[in-house]
């Protein structure tokens, strides 16, 4: 397995606080201001713009300040590396699963039963 790169660690960081998913799902809907972005948050200002600081520095949000507006935008990049990272651990795990499901039907085969019902399955059948 390869080492995760580190920008992946700054992404995932960052989307670990339920504040900063909440601005990263509102960009989603198409570029902001910080003011927009701030509204709906029971936090100062300067609390939020540290959220926005971190978002910035890990590559997932860009800003662009025309007048005395500062918009920000989604910058796809990141999710993207994110995506095939999490992509690379499904399917590494999917295949070592098959290969654990097709040992263990080989080990049935060979002691030539069936397979033991769940525990609730075998209870049932003890009832009359």
């Amino acid at each position: 397995m390869n080492a995760a790169p580190a920008c992946l660690d700054g992404t995932f960081r960052a989307l670990a606080d339920p504040t900063r998913r909440a601005v990263v799902e509102a960009l989603g809907r198409g570029p902001a201001s910080v003011s927009d972005l701030a509204r709906p948050f029971s936090m100062a200002l300067p609390s939020f713009l540290q959220h926005l600081k971190l978002l910035e520095e890990c590559g997932l949000v860009a800003t662009e300040k025309t007048g005395r507006v500062r918009t920000c935008r989604l910058k796809p990049e990141p999710f993207a590396a994110a995506e095939h990272w999490l992509e690379e651990q499904r399917g590494f795990w999917t295949r070592r699963l098959d290969r654990l499901d097709a040992m263990l039907a080989t080990m049935n085969d060979e002691v030539g039963g069936e397979p033991d019902p769940p525990p609730q399955e075998a209870a049932d059948k003890d009832m009359p």
